[in-house]
């Protein structure tokens, strides 16, 4: 009865402050500091993009908090709780990428212990680690957000964070996903499966007017 009576409790409040509060206290103690920090500067952020870019404010922030709900497991762990969650994943990202599967846990294990969040909160998180082809609104938010938060500092987010506000959401994502690319290629990391086709897809769309209009400023 208990059980029942939270996901009653969960169905009315996801989106709430009070739900909110509740998800951070269990990261502070599922994290590092350092990355608990990180957390909260994301959900942040996606909270400033939403306001922007017309997007459900509510919803990325939450996605924006959560989407490291995995993160403090070891390559060994997350591969165990991939198997563990019965999740479809590419053989080379699970044996050479461990560190991306964070991203399908995390929203497969929350998917499961809070029902009541929106699918669309919870493909976010998915998606963050990687990128697909075909984001929503909200999908770019949260990847876009997790760049650039304020403690991330790498060779070229000054530039890209100019650009918040001044260019659609959609060529702020995809900048920011090449950034991204380039920054593995230079530090010589290996690249997911899927990189090469949702840069092409993106860069196809590049040239037609895309996303919506952005209202002017910044975060």
């Amino acid at each position: 009865m208990d059980s029942e009576a939270a996901r009653v409790r969960d169905s009315e409040d996801v989106l709430s402050d009070t739900f909110f509060e509740a998800r951070a206290a269990d990261l502070a103690q599922r994290l590092g500091r350092g990355r608990f920090e990180h957390t909260l500067g994301v959900a942040k952020t996606a909270q400033n993009l939403a306001r922007l870019y017309q997007v459900d404010e509510r919803q990325a922030r939450l996605a924006g908090l959560l989407h490291d709900w995995d993160k403090s497991y070891d390559d060994t762990g997350i591969r165990k709780r991939a198997e563990e969650l019965a999740l479809a994943i590419d053989p080379f990202v699970f044996e050479e990428m461990p560190q991306l599967l964070h991203g399908p846990t995390a929203a497969a294990a929350l998917a499961s212990a809070f029902p009541a969040i929106p699918h669309e909160v919870i493909q976010s998180i998915e998606r963050h680690t990687a990128g697909a082809v075909g984001m929503t609104d909200l999908d770019m938010v949260v990847y876009v957000a997790d760049a650039l938060e304020p403690g991330r500092e790498y060779l070229g987010l000054g530039a890209i964070r100019d650009l918040i506000g001044i260019v659609s959401l959609e060529e702020l994502y995809l900048t920011t996903f090449r950034q991204v690319l380039l920054n593995l290629v230079e530090r010589r990391k290996r690249i997911h499966p899927q990189t090469i086709d949702i840069w092409n897809y993106y860069i196809a769309r590049s040239r037609e007017a895309t996303g919506k209009e952005p209202k002017r400023g910044t975060l």
